[in-house]
């Protein structure tokens, strides 16, 4: 798109906006300091560089587009480049099985700082911060139980690995000056209907009671539930009842993963229930076509509604967003744009909402005209605005960004065999 074009759109959507009380100025400023984590594992279908092992644990990848990354060089490439097609100043989300081993068999009660190094160096260079999530699928010992496991062996070398990454993630914000979230999700589970629900939860709770004694200043533990598992249908040891009890009760971040709950849920609501309670959300965003499919993100409804509902809330400050979505069935690198600059849009819809003025109709009962101005708000001019942003940033505006990503592609992905 041409420069004067977006210009001249943008004075006339400010004009319009401001009819209605809202400064697109100040919500362009806002939207700068979204710091969206970049899930790093959309670049190779989950499977990491500890071992070539299927997958296991519920986690499945479909699709076979050519190019995906095939080491930590090819993975930190692609985020650079979905990264120069963004606005704002971002993070990458890495699991423990992205580590740097050196080709040595490095077990996961094993892993260290010093395997993250690189990471860290990189994140540096970049900008970048850094979050971490533990590992506990696509293991010998994930079985269908690891932290909750009545085999104390087992049990044992999960709340190791859990530790050791608790450690990387605090070394990761302590290099990089900003405090490192780091996910905890376990698949445990059972294939078929159990009778022991309340010994595998306390085992689960004693196990993160050990994990949690040691303090650290530079990261932060956030806990993500599901609904069940792939195999694992009957029953989940961390139900989201279970995780938000316990963060609740531990001053732990609360992780909703959008595709983690029933299809009927609004995912949107829960914000406001859990922030009354937690200090802080942690989001995983994709779209749940078909429960937890994990499709790439769009601005959608459910997308919208959430990212709405965090800015009615003025919780920006203390809701992390990071993605979550693994397509192997498209472009890699345009499935991470897609997304990417859907959730910025569907946070800046939040942003240039009135409100203010809805809030104080909603109040003197004025219901019909809430409705109302809720509906004329949809038609607003949201996307020259969001032109702007992307002119401001000096990334692609509108369509422009399919054409680079095809770049990349020839220049790129399609080479790697």
């Amino acid at each position: 798109m041409k420069e004067n074009q977006i210009i001249k759109s943008y004075e006339i959507a400010r004009e319009r906006y401001a009819e209605l009380g809202i400064d697109t100025d100040k919500a362009l400023e806002t939207l700068q300091k979204v710091q969206l984590s970049l899930h790093c594992w959309q670049t190779d279908d989950v499977q990491g560089f500890e071992s070539a092992g299927e997958l296991t644990g519920g986690i499945q990848v479909n699709g076979n587009y050519p190019g995906k990354a095939r080491n930590i060089d090819e993975v930190r490439a692609d985020l650079v480049k979905v990264c120069s097609l963004l606005g704002g100043s971002h993070r990458v989300n890495l699991h423990e099985i992205y580590g740097e081993f050196g080709g040595k068999k490095v077990d996961r009660n094993e892993v260290e700082p010093a395997h993250f190094q690189g990471w860290i160096d990189w994140a540096k260079e970049n900008g970048l911060k850094l979050d971490f999530n533990s590992t506990s699928f696509s293991h010998p010992l994930s079985g269908s139980l690891t932290l909750s496991n009545p085999d104390k062996a087992v049990r044992d070398f999960w709340i190791e690995h859990t530790q050791r990454c608790r450690t990387i993630a605090n070394e990761m914000g302590r290099q990089l000056d900003d405090s490192c979230i780091f996910n905890l999700w376990v698949h445990d589970g059972q294939k078929e209907m159990t009778v022991n629900r309340m010994l595998y939860r306390s085992i689960m709770k004693e196990s993160l009671d050990t994990i949690y004694k040691v303090e650290h200043k530079h990261m932060k533990d956030c806990l993500e539930s599901k609904v069940f598992g792939i195999g694992l249908e009957a029953f989940t040891v961390g139900s989201n009842d279970f995780y938000t009890a316990y963060c609740a009760q531990n001053n732990k971040i609360v992780t909703l993963d959008t595709g983690h709950f029933h299809p009927t849920e609004v995912v949107g609501d829960k914000v406001s229930s859990i922030l009354l309670f937690c200090p802080e959300i942690m989001l995983h965003v994709s779209r749940p076509m078909r429960w937890d499919s994990d499709h790439v993100t769009l601005m959608d409804e459910s997308t919208l509604e959430l990212c709405m509902e965090i800015t009615r809330c003025g919780a920006l400050d203390r809701v992390h967003i990071g993605l979550d979505y693994f397509d192997g069935s498209i472009n890699r690198i345009g499935a991470y744009v897609i997304g990417a600059r859907a959730t910025q849009k569907s946070v800046l819809r939040g942003l240039l909402e009135p409100v203010a003025t809805l809030s104080e109709l909603e109040l003197t009962n004025r219901n019909f005209q809430k409705l109302a101005l809720m509906e004329e708000a949809k038609a607003m001019p949201f996307g020259d605005v969001w032109n702007m942003f992307c002119l401001r940033n000096n990334i692609p505006a509108g369509h422009d960004f399919i054409k680079e990503i095809e770049r990349y592609e020839a220049e790129t992905t399609s080479k790697r065999q």
